[in-house]
């Protein structure tokens, strides 16, 4: 057991997630007690990120570990470095030296954002993304933490009266601003679990709601292959839908049994062929990397069975064991286990890409990550995301529209943002939807009060 004091530092949260990258909960503690002894004490010095050089440098010496992503323990590692370069300072210098990340992670970071700049410039000052939730599964994955439920259709049916009534009086305000909107994202969930009707019912409200003349990217998670038709697919095609989410995040059937997933191998096949034929422009694929049993040669199978089905867009995942999951329940240190097998997935995985012309567009970390690795998106032809790149970015504001929906307004001048959320439990968003929109009135609607 290592014990850590911080003197006269009261807020410990971010030197702690540091010491988790290199050791477990059980092999340390923080201690407050003067009287005890500590194994290496910490003064604040000239600013935290030189107190957290100190020790990730004592902790390299503790483990023998030197985690590529140096001191940096945020989820957005790229909008870091954007800021340095609109700042005219040496990101590749400063993410060395200040940040101590590995020459491999400072050149995803770089490429990252010379792509991003290049496909997407900078958003519109008045411009703003959607975001609308559809927080229903079929099943609840083993690793999932997210806004998901499993419900008949009598609550789906409540839910969607209560979002469109949201929709309604959100884009009135929405008007009344003049804000262009450059994206929405149906997120999730998996909002093709409600039916081609109900979503034909949602998009029309979206059109009739918002302006959406000027939009470039009008995306719909469809993650789950097995709620996939092609009377849902026309759907979206005929609403100005141009982008879709097939998400296996493996190809092995072993795995898909043991993370919860109802779907089939076939499925994912078949989710293809039907997306060909109702000629949906562009699918993104989700794969992750660490799945339980799975090793390089299981992950790299699934991404070359991804690349040769035609996505033009995919975003490898390392596996993060989140304190809400059931992987979390059934094995505590699950992230901790086989860190070396992780980073070679993604290392055999990013030559792969680029290997086929898939090139990075956006990338962000989570904490409990297996390996302390990223997830990266990847796309073909430009086919970048634009509401993946915003919401990475944070340089616009996002109205979210349903439960568990955070939207975010953004005040460029003071380069900042204030988050406005929504309750993430559906039946409690379904009893309070008037104090949702209120909420919006107040907090997000404010720009030519």
């Amino acid at each position: 057991m290592y014990t850590f004091r911080f003197n006269n530092i009261e807020k410990t949260n971010q030197y702690e997630e540091l010491i988790k990258i290199f050791l477990q909960p059980s092999e340390f503690e923080i201690i407050r007690d003067e009287e005890k002894a500590a194994d290496y004490t910490y003064e604040m010095v000239t600013d935290k990120d030189e107190l957290k050089r100190n020790l990730y440098n004592d902790l390299s010496k503790i483990t023998g570990k030197s985690p590529k992503w140096g001191i940096l323990t945020g989820i957005r590692p790229v909008k870091l470095a954007g800021e340095l370069h609109d700042n005219n300072i040496d990101i590749k210098k400063v993410m060395k030296d200040n940040y101590l990340l590995h020459d491999s992670k400072i050149d995803l970071v770089s490429n990252t954002l010379d792509f991003q700049r290049k496909v997407a410039g900078k958003p519109l000052r008045d411009s703003m993304s959607i975001y609308l939730g559809i927080p229903f599964c079929p099943t609840r994955c083993l690793y999932c933490s997210f806004t998901s439920n499993q419900v008949g259709e009598d609550e789906i049916k409540r839910y969607l009266e209560a979002l469109h009534h949201e929709i309604r009086i959100c884009g009135e305000m929405a008007k009344a601003e003049g804000q262009i909107i450059e994206s929405v994202y149906f997120g999730g969930g998996t909002p093709t679990t409600i039916s081609a009707q109900q979503m034909d019912e949602l998009l029309r409200e979206m059109n009739d709601s918002f302006d959406l003349s000027k939009i470039r990217e009008f995306t719909v998670e469809a993650g789950r292959p097995d709620t996939i038709t092609s009377e849902k697919l026309n759907v979206l095609r005929d609403h100005g839908v141009d982008r879709i989410s097939i998400n296996p995040q493996t190809m092995k059937q072993e795995t898909l049994d043991i993370i919860g997933r109802s779907h089939t191998v076939k499925d994912v096949y078949e989710a293809f062929e039907t997306a060909d034929k109702c000629r949906i422009e562009t699918i993104n694929t989700d794969l992750i990397a660490g799945l339980p049993g799975e090793d390089e040669n299981d992950f790299m199978h699934s991404l070359s069975e991804i690349i040769r089905l035609g996505a033009e867009n995919i975003t490898v995942h390392t596996l993060a064991v989140k304190r809400a999951s059931r992987l979390k329940e059934m094995d505590e240190l699950f992230n901790y286990r086989e860190e070396e097998l992780r980073e070679e997935m993604l290392r055999l995985g990013h030559k792969a890409m680029a290997e086929n012309g898939f090139v990075p567009y956006y990338l962000y970390r989570q904490k409990h990550t297996s390996g302390n690795t990223e997830n990266t998106g990847f796309c073909l032809n430009n086919k970048a995301s634009i509401y993946n790149i915003r919401i990475m970015e944070e340089a616009q504001s996002i109205l979210a529209l349903g439960a568990g929906g955070i939207s975010k307004i953004y005040f460029p001048d003071e380069n900042r943002l204030e988050r406005v959320p929504n309750v993430s439990n559906y039946e409690i968003y379904i009893e309070r939807i008037q104090e949702m929109i209120e909420r919006k009135e107040k907090g997000f609607f404010v720009k030519n009060k």
